[in-house]
């Protein structure tokens, strides 16, 4: 073999390693994306998307750096609300907890486009004083929210998260409320919810695959 054959036979054997690297990188590429699931899916995985997403309308509530919580301040990115109350003994910590890790969870772009919010649905004791304390400690970038009882009942109901007193033996209360975490899209819609008890590994890939569907249809 002279030394044009020997060239051709080396450009060859490089140009099939090339394609077979190609592929194989191509391979490995789609494996590692999340795979997106479907809306039938979804509910089989927890997520209860609506065919068509429920405007709350206006509210004015308050948040725990004693700002104005409104509609507007829904719009723009993808949030998680909770019902809850700081004296809640368990669900709430335990889900709180867990809306941290699921947030530490996703990817940078998914993190910083995907807000937490925890309202209180006891606002004769959780003020803003006692919320600045208690939900940032499960993340720094969470919002809780207060108000007037009237309007957080109004906001609840918006929600479909009921809740209601439940006087003890001992003459205090607890609050019996919903541990679903409703989910709102970018428009500051009612989207969905994810249905309790809570599971990090579907609620992350169904997650996506909702604000997937989402970017399909209005990026």
């Amino acid at each position: 073999m002279n030394l044009t054959q020997q060239h051709r036979v080396a450009l060859t054997v490089i140009a099939i390693l090339l394609g077979i690297a190609i592929i194989v990188t191509g391979f490995v590429h789609r494996i590692q994306q999340p795979r997106i699931m479907t809306v039938s899916e979804m509910r089989a995985n927890g997520l209860f998307i609506f065919d068509t997403p429920r405007d709350p309308g206006k509210f004015v509530l308050t948040d725990h750096k004693g700002k104005k919580f409104t509609n507007q301040s829904l719009n723009g990115d993808w949030t998680l609300l909770f019902f809850g109350f700081t004296h809640c003994p368990d669900v709430c910590p335990t889900t709180m907890s867990f809306l941290a890790e699921l947030k530490g969870s996703l990817e940078d772009t998914e993190a910083a486009s995907t807000n937490v919010v925890m309202v209180s649905v006891d606002p004769a004791r959780d003020t803003v004083e006692q919320l600045s304390t208690y939900v940032p400690y499960f993340h720094p970038e969470f919002l809780g929210v207060t108000g007037d009882f009237p309007d957080i009942l109004s906001f609840a109901r918006r929600f479909n998260a009921p809740f209601r007193k439940v006087t003890m033996e001992d003459s205090s209360y607890q609050m019996d409320h919903s541990a679903n975490v409703v989910l709102i899209n970018p428009m500051g819609d009612f989207h969905g919810f994810f249905r309790a008890p809570l599971d990090l590994a579907k609620m992350k890939v169904t997650l996506r695959s909702a604000q997937y569907y989402w970017s399909q249809q209005y990026d």
